[in-house]
């Protein structure tokens, strides 16, 4: 390393972004930030925020990217592999407002979301919620709850630690209330193919855990043909020498669902994803995503 230019780490601009790639420079021993434009797309496509790294990559304007493991579509450039998983914040979703559990929402409280998984969870446990769409960064969404645009707002657990603002949460969802996203709380860390020196880098950070339970998540959400825009939860925890994997597939608007959890031998983890799903479509959930991706709700 000392005898070349120190690796160059592609990240988008925003407070979020910064603070992980940060944390993966410092844990590999130092780097050069290299901030990204976002491309052009639909300002709900978070498949967008990857383009925009991945693209960084690929014109060798950087050598190591760092992502929301979340955000990370299940098909990735041939150019391009994932190189490292490090070590897992908590996956949960936290509630952000003025209640200590979702049972103590009043009756018609309007809580923001960006996501159609949290909105399906949401109103599958209170269809009486006025759940409303609500986008942008942490900063932004947080600012809507405070000028009394809404009642609550839903986030993700690992984004308010990261950003040092786990205080403000009220309170956490369980596993068996709202399953978490795909590699929610993870990075991952992305490389060109054949291109040894980040890749050793990013394996030397690699979380053993997290990278398994990951890997079941992708499985999962593989077979069942989701990607991060679709109202499809699946996670994956070590659990007592297992692997637990739970899998929610639902309607946007809450009104079908199908939830399903099992557990298995953790050195199979692509197997335990596909199994969960197998039994997640012969309950429906195939059909069930069809009409979400119609518009069906």
């Amino acid at each position: 390393m000392n005898d070349r230019a120190p690796v160059r780490i592609a990240t988008r601009g925003s407070a979020l972004a910064l603070v992980q790639a940060r944390t993966v420079a410092e844990a590999i021993g130092g780097a050069d930030l290299v901030e990204v434009a976002n491309v052009d797309g639909d300002p709900g496509d978070k498949a967008r925020f990857v383009r925009t790294v991945e693209r960084a990559l690929i014109a060798e304007e950087a050598d190591l990217g760092v992502h929301s493991a979340k955000d990370l579509p299940g098909e990735m450039p041939d150019e391009l592999a994932l190189v490292g998983v490090p070590v897992r914040e908590d996956p949960a979703d936290a509630f952000v407002g003025r209640a200590t559990s979702l049972d103590n929402l009043a009756d018609g409280a309007r809580i923001g979301t960006a996501s159609l998984r949290r909105r399906s969870q949401l109103l599958a446990l209170r269809p009486d919620l006025d759940v409303v769409e609500v986008r942008g960064n942490v900063d932004t969404r947080l600012r809507k709850l405070a000028d009394g645009e809404i009642d609550g707002i839903v986030l993700a657990v690992a984004g308010l630690r990261r950003l040092g603002r786990e205080a403000e949460i009220a309170f956490r969802f369980g596993a068996d209330q709202m399953v978490p996203a795909p590699g929610q709380g993870s990075l991952a860390l992305q490389a060109r193919a054949g291109d040894k020196e980040p890749a050793t880098l990013a394996a030397g950070i690699s979380d053993r855990d997290a990278l398994i339970e990951f890997t079941a998540e992708r499985a999962a959400v593989a077979k069942l043909g989701a990607s991060c825009e679709t109202p499809v939860g699946i996670c994956a925890r070590h659990l007592d020498g297992t692997l637990a994997v739970a899998g929610f597939a639902g309607l946007p608007d809450g009104s079908e669902w199908v939830r399903d959890a099992l557990r298995g031998d953790p050195e199979q983890p692509a197997a335990l994803g596909d199994a969960l799903a197998e039994r997640m479509l012969a309950a429906g959930a195939g059909d069930i995503l069809e009409r979400a991706k119609d518009g069906a709700a």
